[in-house]
């Protein structure tokens, strides 16, 4: 029994084994407590085991936390972390702002670029700018375009679904995976805005497996009252809190042996950021790894 206790104990210590699914976090979260240095952040991902990091409010976030682009890959290097991607967002939609669009997806990569990063995660445009045919297919023209321009630099762009923007629910989806082309745009869902639009996540990244770059892993319970098209941080939840069967989105990445980037973007962390990393850490190790690693 001593033996037995001894060997829990040692598993629940042990940080997610990142090897064919590699474990990251999102910048965005630390915008809702008082600020610190980068480099605490970087911390907390080298001790839970997250050790990729999507930036958000890119450019902007060098100025925010008073770092360079080599400080920040020297820094995430000391801890074996790395910079995997940025939230990437524009007017996709306006046909006279598409060549903005494309320039700034093409300054991103360029900043990626220096971390050996080669993916970007594309944001649709907010609701508020429209869902009809024509803003449509020119947000799916300008992703085609922000595709090819990704293959070109090496990298791969990919369509990240999101409450309250002009790719939400399970039609929206289909109508952008079809008006895109599967050979320059992929595909990097998040599985909470999914479950929020009402989505089955597990049929989703199923139907789309073969055009996933990454995904964000990200537990969630649909609020009683909640805005159809809104989104409150408050239905996010480490993962196992929520309703969202990750054993089995596990199940569809073993099918196609994915071996990428999935990043557990918390929106709220109740206990501060360390505590929710440490409760996911130890949910990946105890829940998922049996499943896949």
């Amino acid at each position: 029994m001593a033996l037995l206790a001894a060997g829990l104990g040692h598993a629940a210590n042990r940080l997610p084994v990142n090897r064919n699914v590699k474990w990251g976090l999102g910048s965005n979260l630390w915008n809702s407590f008082p600020r610190v240095p980068f480099t605490d952040i970087l911390d907390v991902m080298k001790d839970t085991g997250f050790i990729g990091i999507r930036l958000t409010q890119f450019p902007q976030i060098l100025k925010t936390y008073d770092m360079t682009a080599a400080r920040m890959q020297t820094e995430a290097s000391k801890r074996g972390c790395q910079i995997i991607t940025i939230s990437f967002n524009g007017p996709t939609h306006d046909p006279a702002r598409r060549s903005e669009a494309i320039a700034n997806a093409k300054a991103a990569m360029n900043f990626l670029k220096e971390f050996g990063a080669n993916h970007l995660v594309v944001f649709p445009p907010n609701r508020s700018n429209g869902t009809g045919e024509e803003a449509f297919k020119a947000m799916c023209a300008s992703f085609n375009e922000i595709g090819s321009a990704a293959r070109e630099m090496g990298f791969y762009a990919g369509l990240h679904n999101h409450m309250g923007e002009m790719v939400q629910n399970s039609d929206e989806i289909d109508r952008c995976m079809a008006m895109t082309d599967p050979k320059l745009f992929y595909f990097s869902p998040d599985t909470a805005h999914l479950h929020l639009a009402g989505c089955d996540v597990v049929k989703t990244l199923e139907k789309y497996k073969h055009r996933l770059m990454m995904a964000d892993y990200k537990d969630a319970k649909r609020l009683v009252g909640a805005k159809p098209d809104g989104f409150d941080r408050e239905s996010i939840f480490d993962l196992g809190d929520g309703d969202i069967d990750f054993a089995g989105c596990h199940r569809v990445l073993k099918a196609i042996t994915f071996k990428g980037w999935l990043v557990v973007d918390l929106d709220i962390a109740r206990q501060g950021p360390r505590a929710s990393y440490e409760r996911c850490g130890a949910y990946v190790v105890n829940r998922l790894e049996s499943v896949y690693a």
